[in-house]
């Protein structure tokens, strides 16, 4: 299974785009079909307009826009794939956040009459800090440029210097015509200068992340369970068990691991999936695991690899996006998110804010909606996070007000911006933050 996300600046194409995949794999159900050719015709369109097949809310189809994430399923002979049709308006970027931050692949839209664009900038900014593995320039409307090799090439050095700025390490161009299908599913004779793959290829032989080996085993413990009554005599008298999603790597009977951030260590004698016993078990995988030693654990905890195990600690460097509608400004109190531990935490310092005109980092005294801003922040107790270069999911928290329950932000730890503002917004200092 391959996850993707769509994303650049409103207009781009980027429902029409999900529209043409999804006609285009017959993943679409006849009636679904004739509906959105009835308010098709209603509209005095002479073919279907293939982006109400994502545009599901009644606001989205009135205005022709896409408000919230839409996620479509669909498939091919050689792969399934789990879609995110995200918003490109600037102030439903936090949703473009959402659905790139568990993405395999980005599909950039850029329109090849306007080419690179802010809120393009802003996407192709998003996605290389949430690192995500592989991103595709679809350069869109193709064929209201008489499918100019030219202006594709023009459009493509542009997004290409954009990327490299970013530290996004590639992006693969393609020329396309989401409302024709020009190089969607097939490629197209109408652009005999392209010779790659058309853009239901090129994501049907990417490489997905699903490879559990690839990191190290961690489960953020979610429930303790203790039976009670008939059923735990029906389990065992003494069964303890602490359940959780395997976030990632693979755990087995035998195996010793860390109980963080106690640091108490112990080693796995069971694993239950329902009323099946296992040997192993790996992401994304729901468990319960049985310990060999009796150990304070609750929830929040996280269940580690002993051998590679995150050193937990109160200050962080992160840099986030800031989703609030009401400024973040240094010496915030928030409520920092990491797996299933939730922690009072502090804004020491606003370290720069990123300029997505020229793409450096500038100094700041506070981040505004959709802005991108390093910070430091001080939590009232250890936390086990890791850096986000090393994994996505140990490296990702979210900020939320504590007063209304809001996410405000989601964050990547130890992420940088792409260059160095000359001073922070406030001086390190030494003072102590009491939370």
């Amino acid at each position: 299974m391959l996850r993707l996300a769509t994303a650049g600046s409103v207009d781009d194409g980027k429902s029409t785009l999900v529209g043409r995949l999804l006609h285009d794999t017959k993943s679409v159900l006849s009636d679904q079909l004739a509906a959105v050719e009835r308010v098709s015709r209603d509209r005095g369109l002479t073919a279907a307009d293939l982006a109400l097949l994502t545009d599901g809310l009644r606001a989205e189809r009135e205005q022709g826009i896409t408000i919230d994430v839409a996620y479509r399923y669909f498939a091919t002979a050689n792969r399934s794939f789990v879609l995110a049709d995200c918003p490109g308006h600037v102030q439903y970027t936090r949703n473009t956040v959402t659905g790139g931050s568990t993405a395999d692949v980005v599909v950039l839209l850029v329109d090849a009459r306007k080419g690179v664009l802010e809120q393009t900038r802003r996407h192709l900014a998003v996605t290389a800090l949430l690192r995500v593995p592989h991103v595709i320039v679809a350069v869109n409307k193709i064929d209201l440029v008489d499918f100019s090799q030219e202006v594709f090439e023009r459009v493509n050095a542009e997004v290409q210097a954009v990327a490299r700025e970013l530290g996004v390490e590639e992006a693969t161009a393609i020329p396309v015509s989401a409302l024709d299908g020009d190089n969607i599913a097939e490629r197209s004779s109408r652009t005999p200068w392209y010779a790659g793959p058309s853009l239901l290829e090129l994501l049907e032989s990417l490489p997905t992340s699903d490879d559990p080996t690839r990191e190290a085993f961690r489960l953020p413990v979610q429930l303790v369970i203790r039976p009670q009554g008939a059923a735990r005599e029906k389990a065992h008298r003494d069964y303890r068990g602490y359940a959780g999603h395997v976030a990632s790597g693979v755990v087995r009977i035998g195996d010793e691991v860390v109980v963080l951030p106690s640091g108490r260590r112990s080693t796995v004698t069971g694993i239950d999936l329902g009323e099946r016993t296992l040997e192993e078990a790996f992401a994304p995988q729901s468990v319960t695991l049985r310990l060999a030693d009796e150990i304070d654990i609750s929830r929040g905890d996280i269940i580690a690899a002993a051998a590679d195990a995150p050193e937990p600690t109160q200050d962080i460097s992160a840099v986030v996006c800031w989703l609030g509608d009401a400024p973040l400004r240094p010496g915030q109190r928030l409520l920092f998110k990491h797996g299933s531990r939730t922690v009072q935490t502090a804004v020491r310092t606003l370290d720069g804010v990123l300029d997505l005109d020229d793409l450096h980092s500038v100094t700041a005294e506070a981040l505004s909606l959709n802005d991108i801003g390093l910070v430091t922040l001080r939590l009232a107790s250890p936390v086990p996070v890791e850096n986000y270069s090393t994994s996505r999911r140990g490296g990702s928290f979210l900020l939320i007000d504590a007063h209304d329950g809001r996410t405000v932000a989601a964050g990547m730890v130890g992420a940088t911006l792409p260059t160095a503002a000359d001073a922070p917004t406030q001086p390190e200092g030494d003072e102590e933050w009491d939370i």
